[in-house]
């Protein structure tokens, strides 16, 4: 299975008083690798809301904590599509510390498509899934870098 590989970096900002990420941050990490995933897909959200008139909302979210990730730990997020139908794509991400075996965090998230102006759901456009089809085929794709 493919698999979309996102490098972090664990900033003053992500952590709570003790230096742990604050547990909401593990949100935004998770989001952050779904959005590098469809940019290395060619179909940035700009592009997919200007051009394709669809946007995703998360309809979906399970989280296991397992370990905590601390102030300048390198992080390693895992973005792995588990399902995909008419209207929506199941996936699920794990996090580790980059170079550890450890699993810090894993998450199952099922993002519906809904069209950018009324919100309603939406098919997944044939452009996404050509893309995703493509990507499937491949052994695994990387970001440009972290940003």
């Amino acid at each position: 299975m493919s698999r979309f590989v996102l490098p972090l970096r664990v900033y003053y900002e992500d952590t709570d008083a003790s230096g742990v990420v604050y547990h909401a941050n593990y949100l935004r990490f998770f989001e952050r690798a779904r959005t590098e995933w469809l940019r290395a897909l060619g179909l940035g959200q700009e592009r997919l809301m200007r051009d394709l008139g669809i946007a995703f909302t998360v309809a979906n979210l399970e989280i296991d904590f397992r370990a905590p990730a601390r102030l300048d730990d390198a992080l390693e997020i895992r973005t792995e599509v588990q399902q995909i139908r008419r209207a929506s794509i199941v996936f699920e991400q794990t996090l580790f510390r980059a170079g550890e075996p450890t699993l810090l965090a894993r998450a199952r998230v099922r993002i519906g498509c809904v069209g950018s102006a009324d919100f309603r759901p939406a098919p997944l456009p044939e452009p996404l899934e050509q893309a995703i089809a493509r990507w499937r085929d491949a052994a695994q794709i990387q970001p440009n870098g972290i940003g």
